[in-house]
């Protein structure tokens, strides 16, 4: 049974083309063989009708390029027409395991590379497209997102780019850093989405001995700035919520911000109890690791930690130490980022797969109707949940 049902009853806003930047071709071709056989299986009197012209194909998938010079230069080319069509370039900012040779040196790819070659995508389109819509799960310079002193504001000039100036019609992210910074493009669309039902479902398939209840059970937020999201996953399961308060030094800066000196936490007994540690990334894993050890002394019991982003920047190695040690025991990240064969081969990692998710989300935005369903999945957790006999 599909985790989401529903009946269109509008024609397609144009013909479906789903443009996979460099990096993103896994999770694209994903994304198409739901759509493909959703299509196929659908049963319509209007299919063969002039308003359904290309409804049902073999691929939605366009077919693109992105070559580079010996400079490091690069250009976009379409290969196929895209006049009218209803365009969704998914884009993955952050996979550095994309490189290209420049002046004989191989180099991996970096966000503004990334961010560019989505420039280079809309530019080919040439304003041909009925619409266009950019999936970008991580938001590029997501956390660069305020202005504390002279600093540049990297995220709201870039969707204002997109936006205003090369014609993007909607902006689609996931667990965004801080989803104000779409006070930036009032006038466009920006949908902030949470990934909280494929976490909780990939959680229940993976652990046993799993107890949903304020005695068996607590969510914790790592800082005062991921509460939103730690009050969404508490009010769904039905559980405590705790955070932690990261005191930090304001005095000095190092890799770019003041370091934690010490995390406070606040919140009510843990002692026994499952933790869920959710955040929207993990970067180096170091504040992941200073509360997970906190929580051990408090006498928590298993440790899960959820975040839509592992980017592991100081790799695995430290990962692999703390789970030895026991400080905590899953880890679960999406797929909506670049992930490392190494990375997929540990034990304590769990993959969350998003594609059928967002083959929802594109296939009902292609109809022109309202994904409010999708965005806020309550329903389908607490069903999960009793399915898998967590509820009744």
């Amino acid at each position: 049974m599909p985790d989401f049902t529903q009946e269109f009853t509008s024609i397609p806003y144009g013909p479906l083309g789903i443009i996979p930047l460099p990096g993103c071709e896994e999770l694209a071709e994903k994304i198409d063989k739901y759509i493909v056989r959703w299509r196929a299986q659908k049963q319509s009197e209007h299919k063969n009708s002039i308003a359904f012209a290309g409804y049902e194909r073999e691929s939605y998938i366009i077919d693109t390029n992105f070559p580079r010079f010996g400079t490091g230069e690069g250009k976009g080319t379409i290969n196929q027409t895209v006049r009218g069509y209803d365009i969704y370039i998914v884009a993955d900012m952050f996979n550095y395991g994309i490189t290209y040779n420049i002046y004989g040196k191989e180099v991996p790819m970096s966000p503004d590379e990334h961010y560019a070659n989505l420039k280079r995508a809309i530019s080919a389109v040439g304003g041909k497209a009925r619409r266009i819509t950019v999936i970008m799960p991580m938001l590029y310079e997501g956390r660069q997102h305020k202005r504390s002193s002279r600093e540049s504001l990297d995220c709201a000039i870039a969707l204002q780019e997109l936006c205003n100036m090369m014609g993007v019609d909607n902006i689609i992210t996931f667990d965004a850093h801080d989803p104000r910074v779409q006070n930036a493009i009032p006038l466009k669309g920006f949908e902030n989405v949470q990934p909280a039902y494929q976490m909780i479902k990939a959680l229940v398939n993976h652990v046993d001995n799993l107890h949903f209840d304020s005695d068996h059970m607590m969510v914790i937020s790592p800082d005062e700035g991921g509460m939103g999201r730690c009050i969404y996953y508490a009010t769904v399961l039905g559980v405590e919520l705790g955070m932690f308060y990261k005191r930090r030094d304001y005095t000095r800066i190092v890799n770019g911000r003041n370091p934690i000196l010490q995390h406070e936490f606040l919140g009510s007994n843990v002692q026994g109890k499952d933790v869920l540690i959710v955040d929207d990334m993990i970067s180096s894993g170091e504040s992941m690791f200073e509360v997970a050890k906190k929580l051990k002394e408090l006498g928590a019991a298993r440790i899960f930690i959820f975040t839509a982003f592992g980017l592991f920047c100081n790799g695995l190695a430290d990962f692999d130490k703390h789970y030895a040690n026991g400080v905590f025991d899953k880890v679960f990240t999406t797929n909506l980022v670049y992930r490392t064969p190494e990375l997929l081969s540990r034990e304590w990692y769990c993959e969350v797969d998003m594609s059928k998710y967002i083959s929802y989300i594109i296939d009902t935005l292609n109809h022109d109707m309202s994904v409010s369903g999708l965005l806020n999945p309550a329903d389908r957790i607490n069903n999960l949940l009793r399915k898998k006999g967590y509820k009744e």
